[in-house]
């Protein structure tokens, strides 16, 4: 089981807080320091002193970091034209050394694109399988060649299709809990399929769904990586869980039916349930980055268990 830090910057963060934190998920072992693609805070908080932008964030981390994945659960569709992002990830590919992976969603967030002026489209989902369509054929077009791509919302003649990333496949991430046209999409372009914040029951449900489409479409469906996002918020006994979940404005209980919290033993049995259903992988929601001791206590009292 693959254990990979997760945040979310717009709820409040500078780039030095998220530089500490990916330091710190490289210091103490973890696979993968993955950040959320959103412009507007959520809930009850300021934000401030306001958004950071995904790419740039991880265009930044890639030159300071060495070992460890970067990627985005999820980059919003809407926020980038498909060609300027295949750029941009392919960049940010080279600049890691060929560490970087995409996941790539349709974009949800309607307020955000108000308050930024970013147009919000009705029809989100045949624009997400196109820009998959865009993405994935401009990096697996040869040099030399040239890419074309002619659909209802994108029109590409003569691309170049440059630059190349590091590797030779650029991982892609698919997610959600949709019952068809997402496992269909995630069967044709996903290296990994991850859906936030699920039970195990809807895990073990959303994940059959998957490798039913894989197989329908001729393909593994043990090719295809799957895994969850989970809040995670762990303590070494009672008190400093409850210490914890007051510092994100989350009730115990509440985070222990839909999330990772608990002492080490409790968060390794949910854990394996999770990995029970056919989870490979877990993204740890991380919502306090100021508390990185919480990160040092993951590492050393719950990830050697899951070896």
């Amino acid at each position: 089981m693959d254990l990979r830090i997760f945040t979310e910057p717009q709820q409040g963060a500078t780039y030095d807080t998220l530089l500490a934190v990916a330091k710190a998920t490289e210091d103490l072992g973890f696979d993968a320091f993955f950040r959320s693609d959103h412009y507007l805070s959520m809930g009850n908080v300021d934000g401030l002193p306001g958004p950071t932008d995904a790419w740039i964030t991880l265009a930044g981390l890639a030159r300071e970091t060495k070992r460890i994945r970067l990627g985005t659960l999820m980059t919003a569709g809407t926020f980038r034209l498909p060609g300027v992002l295949a750029i941009q990830v392919a960049q940010v590919d080279q600049m890691s050394g060929g560490r970087v992976e995409l996941g790539l969603g349709a974009g949800w967030f309607e307020e955000e694109h108000k308050a930024y002026g970013i147009p919000f489209p009705k029809e989100k989902f045949g624009r997400l399988e196109e820009q998959l369509a865009i993405v994935t054929g401009l990096w697996q077009t040869k040099i030399g060649d040239t890419f074309d791509f002619h659909g209802t919302h994108y029109d590409l003649t003569g691309s170049p299709a440059l630059p190349k990333p590091a590797q030779a496949r650029i991982p892609v991430l698919i997610g959600g809990h949709g019952a068809t046209r997402t496992p269909q999409l995630a069967a044709r372009y996903a290296d990994e399929f991850n859906i936030p914040f699920a039970s195990v029951e809807d895990t073990e449900r959303q994940f059959g769904r998957v490798r039913a489409a894989a197989e329908a479409l001729g393909r593994p469906a043990d090719g295809i990586t799957y895994s969850n996002a989970l809040v995670v918020c762990v303590g070494s006994d009672d008190q400093e869980v409850a210490r914890r979940a007051a510092a994100i404005g989350r009730d115990v209980d509440d985070l222990k039916t839909n999330g990772l919290a608990g002492s080490p033993a409790e968060v390794v049995e949910k854990i394996g349930r999770y990995a029970e259903a056919g989870s490979e992988r877990i993204y740890l929601q991380v919502l306090d980055l100021s508390d990185l001791d919480h990160l040092e206590l993951i590492s050393s009292q719950v990830q050697p268990q899951l070896s």
